[in-house]
């Protein structure tokens, strides 16, 4: 019986992230996220719901802008630096993320979608 006690107790402690046992899920995931004109690369990003990430966004071309308007996130992109958004979305769909700085002919069409399962 004791061995019973001692397996369903380590269990429970794993399970809760309690006795030393680090979850891979605790640390952000980094997505590298580049712009130039008029494109992200990805354009296409997908997460799980509640999954904190932290966008790293460069540009080698003009000033941009980082939306995602559907979860009130935006960051400015600096040529030549790398700039970091931290998200971790509360609700599943695809969304829109877009530039929001005007950045020349073809602005318009600058944007990707969020996928949150």
């Amino acid at each position: 019986m004791g061995d019973r006690r001692t397996f369903l107790l380590a269990t429970a402690l794993f399970a809760t992230g309690i006795g030393g046992a680090v979850r891979a899920g605790d640390a952000p995931r980094v997505i590298k996220v580049s712009a130039r004109r008029f494109v992200f690369t990805p354009n296409e990003i997908t997460v799980r719901k509640g999954e904190p990430v932290i966008f790293e966004l460069t540009t080698e071309d003009v000033f941009m802008g980082f939306d995602v308007p559907d979860f009130n996130v935006r960051s400015d992109i600096v040529p030549g630096k790398v700039m970091r958004l931290s998200l971790a979305p509360d609700k599943a769909g695809r969304f829109t993320f877009l530039c929001d700085v005007f950045c020349g002919e073809g602005h318009e069409t600058m944007n990707g979608t969020l996928v949150v399962t």
